[in-house]
């Protein structure tokens, strides 16, 4: 398993030293594209990024989360989604051709969503949290960061229900999963952060453990696989060892976030990785029995005392968590 850092286009050379110092052996980042009216990742850009992060002696272990603007339309099953699909398509394809292997995506057409980011943990460090009571009132299509709702049409703003939702996802796969064969990419679903059934009106499918197994058989391939968020897992009151079990001995796990959670899918707060519910030894002994070998990250700083924007001293402590682990387990 290779230490991975997570960052987005905001990604620079001195953070990829930085990376590298403390222990990282991969990153998982996306280009900030060019044109963003292309609606697609360019060659160039993805082969740039690359180079960029091999220099260091990293590997660009996947391109996560495609702009939110690219993606909504085939997401939520708008008008304009086949466009949105084949720019997705050209994607892939610059990326098989770039080295890149594995594209994380998500259904959770809102995105991200957390109540709060000032919860206190260990000795006053801040996290983030998340209250269904302060949640289950979001205005109809209401998202998180970096969505702009207002790019959905006005005749498009009315609930969508699960049958919808999983419909979206069976047309995704139909059309994505043979251009991402013939590319050599492997496709990575993200849980639905918080797994709760809807937020905004808009469902949630990806909230369950047997909505993950359900999707894997949509359309049967080793390219169609998926990220497993240990903290999303939890959020679900997963037994999440199982589950790392049951998708690593089927190869489908292609990426894996792993953080720590007290509380459940309504009521959670992110934790320090010895501090939640979940004991991370034995999920690594899950993972490295499961057969998996591939990059795990700690994702979602918590923010310490001296710490900067970027979150460097959690960083080093969650790189240095997991290494310790691994270590461990090799032993």
């Amino acid at each position: 398993m290779r230490p991975t850092l997570s960052v987005g286009p905001d990604l620079d050379l001195e953070w990829l030293e930085y990376a590298a110092q403390i222990g990282a052996e991969g990153m998982a980042s996306s280009p900030r594209p060019r044109r963003p009216d292309l609606g697609h990742y360019e060659f160039s850009e993805l082969a740039d990024l690359r180079s960029a992060v091999e220099s260091f002696g990293l590997k660009l272990e996947t391109v996560s989360l495609p702009p939110w603007e690219w993606c909504f339309k085939w997401m939520l099953g708008l008008p304009g989604r086949d466009e949105q699909l084949e720019n997705l398509h050209t994607t892939i394809r610059n990326m098989g051709a770039a080295g890149i292997p594995v594209l994380i995506y998500n259904m959770h057409a809102l995105r991200f969503y957390r109540t709060s980011s000032t919860s206190r943990e260990r000795a006053g460090a801040l996290g983030t949290s998340f209250s269904w009571e302060v949640a289950k009132h979001a205005p109809l299509m209401s998202g998180g960061p970096g969505i702009d709702a207002s790019l959905i049409p006005e005749s498009e703003r009315k609930p969508v229900d699960d049958e919808r939702m999983w419909d979206n996802l069976t047309y995704f796969l139909q059309a994505t999963v043979p251009v991402a064969e013939e590319a050599g990419v492997y496709l990575a679903l993200h849980p639905d952060d918080p797994p709760i059934p809807s937020i905004g009106g808009v469902a949630r499918i990806m909230r369950s453990p047997e909505a993950f197994r359900r999707a894997i058989e949509i359309v049967p391939s080793p390219h169609n696989g998926l990220k497993f968020c240990v903290g999303c897992y939890s959020e679900m009151g997963a037994d999440v060892a199982e589950e790392i079990r049951y998708h690593g001995t089927r190869d489908k796990i292609f990426f894996v976030d792993f953080r720590n959670i007290r509380g459940t899918a309504e009521e959670f707060s992110e934790t320090f990785p010895d501090d939640g519910k979940e004991d991370m030894f034995d999920l690594i002994k899950a993972l490295r029995e499961s057969g998996f070998d591939g990059p795990i990250c700690p994702d979602h700083a918590l923010h310490t005392v001296g710490d900067t924007a970027r979150g460097h001293r959690y960083w080093a402590y969650a790189i240095g968590h997991m290494k310790g682990l691994l270590a461990g387990i090799d032993r």
